[in-house]
């Protein structure tokens, strides 16, 4: 009798999972939305909805109503997260995106050293003898892969619902860029070592041991500055973007210093007009990579 009751509660279970994934079905192609279209267009479609189906699926079954949040804000930066996953996984932008950011970097470095001044796209096409529209379109594929590991740098705890994508209006795009730039200002701030380890893991895709054994530590202290350096670009970007988010000052006053000197130096590297830029948000990202 034990057993019919159990599996009774089994069934129920696994009834309540199926209406939460079937009542919540549009996040899934709201993210999918959204992300589909910061990236090229032959990132599979299908791949990014398998993607947030599964998980979608894995909110489900790790839900649980007792703890008083919503599914769908529960599950919105799950199903966002395996997105990310997928794009990560597969690749898209990390070996062709960076071998030919390169390219543009060595020429860029090249014509600042002749030029004395950071040069335009058609100077730097000339240089690499390639049409411009080459390099304006390598710079929104840098854009878009910036926005991606800043995407993957906040979704960790984040509990936003996803909301339907909105058409690319000249707003929109401005402040995308600004927010690509404030992103690589606050990395670029960062201490040495919390930057090195933020630049290896999210940027340039190294494994945690490879981190771990050019810093001369274990993977775990590895760990534990990655999760210090995330929770101080949080900070970082609220202190630029929404100054109400930024946490109290910490009791203590050596580390409330350092905190405001963190986010005055993000404010520092560069202007307004330089942050809505293309080739200054570019310019920043090669010069973080060099």
């Amino acid at each position: 009798m034990g057993g019919t009751h159990t599996n009774r509660d089994l069934s129920t279970t696994q009834r309540d999972e199926e209406a939460l994934v079937r009542d919540h079905l549009p996040l899934v192609h709201y993210a999918v939305a959204e992300v589909a279209a910061r990236v090229p267009r032959h990132v599979s479609r299908d791949d990014l909805i398998s993607a947030g189906m599964a998980g979608l699926a894995h909110a489900a079954r790790n839900f649980d109503p007792e703890r008083g949040i919503r599914f769908d804000r529960y599950a919105a930066p799950r199903i966002r997260g395996a997105l990310l996953d997928e794009l990560r996984h597969g690749d898209w932008a990390s070996r062709s995106v960076r071998r030919q950011a390169r390219s543009v970097r060595d020429a860029a470095e090249t014509l600042t050293m002749e030029l004395g001044r950071t040069p335009t796209n058609n100077e730097i096409a000339d240089k690499m003898g390639c049409d411009q529209k080459v390099v304006e379109a390598l710079n929104e594929d840098v854009h878009r892969a910036v926005v991606l590991n800043y995407d993957s740098l906040v979704a960790q705890g984040s509990a936003d619902e996803v909301m339907p994508a909105e058409s690319r209006t000249p707003d929109s795009i401005l402040l995308d860029r600004e927010r690509q730039a404030y992103l690589v200002d606050a990395v670029a701030a960062l201490p040495e070592r919390l930057r090195r380890v933020v630049v290896g893991y999210f940027f340039e895709e190294r494994s945690m041991q490879e981190l771990a054994d050019e810093l001369g530590v274990t993977d775990s202290r590895i760990s534990q500055i990655r999760a210090e350096a995330l929770e101080l670009l949080r900070e970082g970007m609220n202190s630029q973007l929404e100054p109400e988010a930024v946490e109290k000052p910490a009791r203590s006053q050596r580390v409330a210093r350092r905190k405001q000197a963190y986010y005055a130096a993000i404010a520092k590297r560069t202007d307004a007009k330089t942050r809505i830029s293309t080739d200054a948000s570019l310019g920043s990202l090669v010069e973080l990579s060099a």
